[in-house]
């Protein structure tokens, strides 16, 4: 009986699976894509259509087109079919399945679209706002395109697949696009990773490579964690450190956010559940410097946000502070101390710290125009034990104030106690010779762990530990020396320290008056300043003299330097060489132009055949001097025609010729010595010659007005002044000179006309 009940209840669900094929209704296929439908080009891609039992073969179709077909084996039944894909292509992609029975097809699935990324530049995405929200809350997030004219669809990962598209707006002044998504609410219970595509409006399947993944973190209300950094919080530019984040023992991944930062600062996944990961940084800088939080999340969702972490590096001012302890570093118990803190650069505010970094003060810079300095006075008391310590001094700026400038020398406070006071004594007197060693001694009948010794009016102390003697009593020696100076023995070593609390990359040490090349050394950071030191051993009377150091940034830049000033001197001696050639040239062309001019005239005073008139009108001189040029050129003209027998010819000008000047020239027999010409006569016999041809009449051999017409008589000569003088002639037809030269004198007559000649005195 059971028997034959188990055997109907087979059949009758056997029939059951079969109903559809026998009916004639076929169910709709499912078609599904692994690993995802948004896959990058060139990934593997398997696609899987979910059927009915008893399929003879299945298809898949790409864009309405049989892609492949699979035959199913009947003996091993299955409800599923396979397509792989090793390698997908950006091309529009929209796929179906079917499949058939022996005497049936069934409808086709619901379009599935695979999208292919990576076919354009990826866009940008950030937030607007703070990427940390409280559960419930919403998010800007702002998408720029790399393309223009690119739609941009905004996805989140995740179990949910959740997308928003836009079309981007774009400024007409900066050309630029971008689209703004309002994504919430965002709850605590899942991570909301988001990246952001573009693509082509005809092309909707076919994306950009995806954004950078910006991850909005949940402020949930798991257990808060706890946040450190190590070694400190207050660090050095370019060391190393450490922040350490722990949470709860199911934490799946820790988070470091940067308060003001638009993008999570850090991730740490952990591979095994653990409650803390670690934050590494390098080398700190100054873009390190700020607020941190940490958080975490885990399969329960995210937890409260950690304390605030204050990150300040230190060493970006190079200007130095100076601190001091006013009266005196040592205080006793129930005193005050004023720790002065002073610097020459212009800080806003200085702040005062502890070695143990469980102390810091900060004040306003008070600008004192007497010394031309800031400073800060910070007002410790009443003192106690736990005020003793080590402290340094720092300056920054209000607008920067995570970031410190470098750090003063370390000053230490002592608390003097009600304890015993120790005994200090020289065993070399009190009385010392220049260059002794000194050797002080400290001892207590109280067991003391260490000593310290402190000079009055001085800043420095130095510690020593104690030791015991059999007596019971606690003792420690300091030896103070002199230390190598200015002056030294011939033969004994020397080192010249060169030390500055800025940044200094190379020293160099030079010797007044010295021909040698200057000493140059890298620097070394000691101590918080840069420093090296130049070594002598064995000095002579040679090494003695003035040194000076000089530090400089960069070798290379100098070099430049260098260069430059070597190549503007060459660029100033090429253009001065070439205004001197110049100038030069210009000279002698115009010294060319010159000789021709004077050749030129020369030719036509020698080569003048007729008369050349100039209408001068009638003149009158009034200059008792040019009236004497005037008579000293008479009279040479005079006595050439008498001693020289020198002819005159004269030549009349035209009858229609308007000017009134004609030029006569002289031809001597012979040129003679300069001596040859007559003394100059007066003017009073040079009237009585010419006065029976007419009275009343001036001579006047310069264009002046008169206010009687004249017209004057010229005989060109060669000299400029009256004296003998030769000209070239020119040539004749044949090429050959004349024997003699021609003399030219200007002459002046009383009328126009020749001039008369041999007349009587």
């Amino acid at each position: 009986m059971t028997f034959t009940f188990t055997a109907l209840l087979c059949l009758g669900l056997t029939l059951r699976l079969w109903i559809p094929v026998l009916t004639g209704s076929l169910p709709k296929p499912i078609l599904r894509v692994q690993p995802d439908s948004v896959v990058s080009m060139g990934t593997k891609v398997t696609f899987v259509c979910e059927e009915t039992i008893g399929v003879k073969e299945s298809h898949l179709y790409r864009n309405g087109n049989l892609q492949r077909t699979v035959l199913k084996n009947h003996q091993k039944p299955t409800n599923k079919t396979e397509f792989s894909f090793s390698n997908v292509d950006q091309q529009m992609q929209q796929y179906q399945c079917s499949y058939r029975t022996q005497t049936k097809s069934s409808d086709y699935s619901e379009p599935l679209e695979l999208v292919v990324t990576g076919a354009y530049s990826k866009p940008s995405l950030s937030a607007q706002t703070n990427p940390v929200v409280t559960s419930g809350g919403y998010v800007t997030l702002k998408c720029e395109p790399s393309q223009d004219n690119h739609t941009l669809i905004l996805t989140v990962e995740g179990s949910q697949k959740h997308s928003w598209r836009k079309d981007p707006e774009c400024n007409r002044y900066t050309e630029k696009c971008h689209a703004l998504f309002y994504v919430g609410p965002l709850t605590s219970n899942q991570r909301w990773i988001f990246r952001c595509y573009s693509y082509e409006k005809h092309t909707p399947q076919v994306w950009s490579a995806p954004s950078e993944p910006v991850e909005l973190l949940v402020s949930g209300k798991l257990q808060k964690t706890t946040i450190k950094a190590e070694p400190g919080s207050v660090i050095r530019s370019g060391r190393a450190m450490t922040i350490w984040c722990q949470g709860d023992l199911d934490a799946e991944i820790y988070f470091l956010h940067k308060e003001g930062s638009h993008n999570t600062q850090s991730t740490q996944t952990l591979q095994q559940p653990g409650n803390k990961a670690k934050f590494l940084i390098p080398s700190v800088t100054q873009r390190h410097a700020g607020q941190y939080r940490c958080y975490c999340y885990s399969s329960a969702g995210w937890s409260e946000p950690s304390d605030t972490l204050e990150l300040v590096v230190t060493g970006i001012y190079y200007y130095g502070v100076k601190l001091s302890g006013l009266p005196s570093p040592v205080v006793p118990e129930g005193g005050n101390v004023t720790l002065h803190c002073t610097s020459h650069s212009n800080y806003d505010k200085f702040i005062l710290t502890k070695e143990d970094q469980k102390f810091t003060s900060s004040l306003d810079a008070e600008y004192i125009p007497s010394t031309g300095q800031h400073q800060a006075l910070f007002v410790m008391g009443p003192m106690t034990p736990n005020y003793s310590g080590t402290f340094r001094c720092y300056g920054y700026y209000k607008h920067t104030p995570q970031l410190w400038s470098v750090p003063s020398e370390l000053l230490k406070i002592f608390i003097s106690g009600p304890s015993r006071k120790p005994s200090l004594l020289s065993h070399q007197g009190h009385i010392l010779e220049p260059g002794m060693s000194l050797t002080l001694q400290c001892y207590s009948d109280t067991k003391y762990d260490k000593f310290a010794l402190y000079k009055e009016g001085g800043t420095d102390i130095i510690e020593s530990f104690s030791q015991w003697t059999k007596a019971g009593l606690s003792m420690t020696n300091f030896t103070l020396s002199v230390m190598p100076n200015s002056t030294v023995h011939s033969g004994e070593n020397v080192t010249l320290m060169c030390w500055s609390t800025y940044s200094v990359d190379t020293f160099i040490l030079s010797k007044e008056g010295s021909g040698q090349p200057p000493l140059r050394l890298k620097s070394k950071i000691q101590d918080q300043q840069y420093q090296s030191e130049f070594s002598m051993s064995g000095v002579t009377s040679k090494l003695s003299g003035t040194y000076r150091c000089y530090g400089s940034h960069d070798s290379s830049l100098y070099l430049k330097a260098l260069i430059g000033v070597s190549v503007a001197f060459l660029l100033f001696l090429f253009i001065l060489i070439f205004i001197l050639l110049r100038r030069r040239h210009q000279e002698k062309f115009r010294k060319d132009d010159e000789d021709a001019q004077k050749g030129k005239e020369l030719q036509l005073s020698t080569g003048a055949a007729e008369p050349v008139t100039r209408d001068r009108g009638h003149q009158k001189r009034s200059n008792p001097a040019a009236a004497t040029q005037e008579e000293s050129l008479y009279a040479s003209v005079e006595d050439m025609e008498t001693k020289d027998g020198v002819e005159l010819d004269t030549w009349k000008p035209p009858e229609g010729d308007p000017q009134g000047e004609t030029y006569a020239q002289v031809e001597p027999s012979r040129l003679r010595r300069a001596g040859a010409i007559s003394p100059v006569v007066s003017r009073e016999q040079l009237n009585t010659k010419y006065e029976q041809a007419e009275e009343g009449q001036e001579v006047d051999s310069q264009a002046t007005e008169s206010e009687e017409p004249q017209d004057v008589t010229y005989a060109q000569l060669c000299s400029r002044t009256l004296r003998q003088g030769t000209a070239a002639p020119p040539l004749s037809q044949a090429g050959e000179a004349p024997e003699e030269p021609s003399v030219y004198a200007a002459l002046a007559t009383a009328r126009p006309g020749a001039v008369p000649k041999n007349k009587k005195q």
